[in-house]
């Protein structure tokens, strides 16, 4: 049990840096959108569809990896307290088109970014 509070630290501590570098290189491109966390949440969606599928249908792989990598990691780079932000600040400034589009964006790309990540490692794999 104590080895899988090690792994959920060191995996969400280097996907939580990772998606800090993300939002300082994507996030001043525009006002608009905050990029630097739609594309973490996307990427961590594709990483957790791909090998959480390839984890649970072809390779076997020990608790400590899995939760290293599908907790920790995943759950450090993608954000959902830094998404729920951004939508309040977006209401905040009355720009409720940017709010509700920028959620509506966020939730149905990161649903497809799953399935994505699944099918690829469905490819791959076969």
């Amino acid at each position: 049990m104590k080895l899988e509070w090690l792994a959920v630290f060191l995996g969400g501590g280097l996907g939580s840096l990772i998606r800090y570098a993300f939002s300082l290189l994507l996030n001043p491109l525009t006002d608009k959108i905050p990029f630097g966390t739609l594309t973490a949440n996307l990427l961590s969606c594709i990483v957790l569809g791909m090998l959480g599928f390839a984890f649970r249908e072809k390779y076997f792989v020990n608790d400590w990896l899995k939760t290293l990598i599908l907790v920790g990691f995943c759950g450090g780079f993608s954000t959902f307290s830094t998404f729920a932000n951004e939508i309040l600040t977006f209401l905040k400034a009355e720009s409720f088109y940017q709010a509700g589009f920028y959620a509506l964006l966020s939730l149905t790309l990161g649903n497809l970014a799953l399935v994505f990540g699944i099918w690829l490692s469905k490819i791959v794999l076969s």
